[in-house]
C-alpha cells in the first residue's frame, strides 16, 4: 500500500476551540508578537514544539498506574535503569526533570572559564547551559547544512576537518568534551550519518576528549542511517541506536522528544567519578538519584515511552507524516530545508519573505502570520533564537545574523492526523500566495538570554 497509515487506534480525544480572525488579531496583540506569551487554549493547531507535547499509549498511562512514589529505591526506578541500560550500555544512569537539566549539571561539572565545548550545532539551551560556566560554545556543523536546497542526505554531521581545525588552535586541554546532536535541530532536524560519528570519535580518541551525544532524537536519527546508509539497512533500528551510543562516552537526553512523554530527562554517564559528582549535585539540585525529580509515575511513562520508539512501525509513520506536509508545501512553490528533517518542516523565511530585512526578524514575521491566519503557532529559529549572543563570553556578536532564517514546524507525536497537516499546508499556500503584505517587527523589550521566549515586539508599518 502507498498509504502509510497511523499505526495506532485513537480512544480519547482533546476538543479544539476554533477562534476567529478578529479574536485572533487581539489575542496577538495582546501577546506583543511572541507566540510563546499565546495561551494554548486559544491555538487551533500547535506546532510550537515537539517536545514534551506527545500522545503516551495506553500501555504508558497503565504504567502510571504501577508507579512506585517511594523515595529512594522505586521499583520504577530499576525499570527505567533497566531499560535504558540495555540500550545504550551506560553503566550510570541519571534521571532529571528535563533535557536542561542534564545539560546543567554535566556542563557545572565540565565547563568553566577557558573552556571550549563543540558541537555540529548547540540548541539555544546547550548554549546557554555552556556559557553560563564561562565556557564557549562552537558550532562546527558542515558546509551542506547551510544551504537549503541540498539534497545532501547527512546534513547534521559535524565538520572534522573544522573539528581538527578547533584542537589544533585552542588545544584539547581546553576541550573538556565535544558533543554530537542527534538530529540536528538547528539546520532542518537533519540526521548525523554513522560514519561521521565514527569519525568524531576516531578524532575526540586521538586527543583524549570525551564525546558526548545530546540525544534528544537518537530514534528517529537511527531510522535515518538505516534508510540512508546501505551498510546499516538491514539491521534493526534498535542495533542501530546501540552502535551510536557504542561511541559515545555519555549522553544528555530530552525524554520529551524520543522519550514519548510530557516530561523527564536522563544524563548517561561512563566514567566513574564524573558519575559520583554528577550525582551529588543531582541530589542537591534535582533529588535523589533514584528519582530526579521526577514521581514514580513519570519513570514508568518513560521506561515504556523508551520502549515504543523503537518500534519501526512507528517510525515510518512518524518520518513520513513530516514528509507528507513537506511534499504539499513544495507543490505551492514554498522553500523549505531539503532533505525534510525527522521531526519537523523548517521554512526558509529568507527566501518566502525575502521583502523584510533579516533586522526586521522575517521568520517572526512569517511565525505570526499563521497564527493570524489559522491559529497556527509555529516557532522562528533565525535572527531571534541565534543572532544575539547568549552571553557576555559569547564570540558571536549581537547584531550578526545567523547563516539561515527558519521557522520551524514542529510536530508532536501521535497527536495530529493527515487533515490537520492539510490544514496547515493551506494555512502556509493562502499566506504565500499574499506575503508581500507581512510586515516586520522590532523588539521592544527584552531579556538577557534566550530572548526569544519573552521578547516582546511591535510591528513596522
Amino acid at each position: 500500500m502507498k498509504t502509510i497509515i497511523e499505526p495506532f487506534r485513537i480512544k480519547v480525544i482533546e476538543p479544539v476551540k476554533f477562534t476567529s480572525a478578529k479574536e485572533r488579531e487581539s489575542i496577538l496583540r495582546a501577546a506583543h508578537f511572541n507566540l510563546f506569551q499565546v495561551a494554548a487554549t486559544d491555538v487551533i493547531i500547535d506546532l510550537l514544539t515537539d517536545s514534551g507535547t506527545a500522545a503516551m499509549s495506553c500501555e504508558q498511562w497503565a504504567s502510571m498506574l504501577l508507579g512506585d512514589e517511594s523515595y529512594a529505591g522505586a521499583r520504577s526506578w530499576f525499570r527505567l535503569q533497566n531499560v535504558l541500560r540495555e540500550l545504550t550500555g551506560m553503566p550510570h544512569i541519571l534521571p532529571t526533570h528535563q533535557g536542561r537539566a542534564s545539560e546543567r549539571i554535566l556542563f557545572t561539572l565540565m565547563g568553566g572559564a577557558g573552556k571550549v565545548i563543540a558541537n555540529n550545532s548547540h540548541f539555544d539551551t546547550t548554549r546557554a547551559n555552556i556559557e553560563n560556566t564561562g565556557a564557549i560554545a562552537i558550532d562546527l556543523a558542515i558546509d551542506e547544512a547551510y544551504e537549503p536546497d541540498n539534497p545532501y542526505p547527512f546534513k547534521g554531521n559535524l565538520d572534522i576537518k573544522k573539528l581538527q581545525a578547533l584542537i589544533k588552535e585552542v588545544g584539547a586541554e581546553q576541550i573538556p568534551l565535544c558533543m554530537v546532536t542527534v538530529t540536528n535541530n538547528n539546520v532542518g532536524g537533519q540526521p548525523v550519518s554513522m560514519a561521521n560519528l565514527k569519525e568524531v570519535k576516531r578524532v575526540c580518541g586521538e586527543h583524549n576528549i570525551p564525546l558526548f551525544l545530546d540525544a534528544c532524537r537518537f530514534a528517529e536519527n537511527a531510522y535515518f542511517i538505516k534508510r540512508r546508509e546501505r551498510e546499516y539497512a538491514d539491521l534493526s533500528v534498535r542495533e542501530i541506536a546501540k552502535l551510536m551510543f557504542d561511541l559515545a562516552d555519555g549522553a544528555t537526553i530530552s525524554a520529551k522528544k524520543d522519550g514519548l512523554v510530557n516530561i523527564g530527562g536522563l544524563l548517561l554517564l561512563r566514567n566513574n567519578d564524573l558519575a559520583k559528582n554528577a550525582n551529588n549535585l543531582l541530589i542537591l539540585t534535582e533529588g535523589f538519584t533514584t528519582y530526579g525529580g521526577l514521581a514514580g509515575r513519570d519513570l514508568e511513562a518513560m521506561a515504556q515511552g523508551f520502549v515504543e520508539v523503537l518500534d519501526e512501525h512507528y517510525l515510518r509513520y512518524r518520518l513520513r507524516s513530516v514528509e507528507y506536509l513537506a511534499e504539499h508545501l513544495l507543490k505551492s512553490g514554498i522553500p523549505i530545508v531539503q532533505p525534510v528533517g525527522g521531526h519537523a518542516v523548517y521554512i526558509d523565511a529568507k527566501v518566502f519573505c525575502s521583502h523584510i530585512p533579516v533586522s526586521q526578524f522575517p521568520g517572526q514575521a512569517l511565525v505570526c502570520a499563521l497564527y493570524r491566519t489559522a491559529g497556527i503557532r509555529a516557532t522562528e529559529l533565525g535572527s531571534l533564537v541565534f543572532g544575539k549572543k547568549t552571553s557576555k563570553l559569547s564570540k558571536q556578536n549581537k547584531n550578526s545574523p545567523p547563516v539561515m532564517e527558519l521557522v520551524r514546524l514542529a510536530i508532536p507525536r501521535r497527536v495530529y492526523t493527515q487533515s490537520h497537516m492539510d490544514y496547515v499546508a493551506e494555512a502556509l499556500q493562502e499566506i504565500y500566495n499574499d506575503r508581500k503584505k507581512l510586515k516586520g517587527l522590532e523588539i521592544i523589550e527584552e531579556p538577557e538570554t534566550l530572548r526569544h521566549f519573552t521578547a516582546k515586539f511591535k510591528e513596522i508599518d
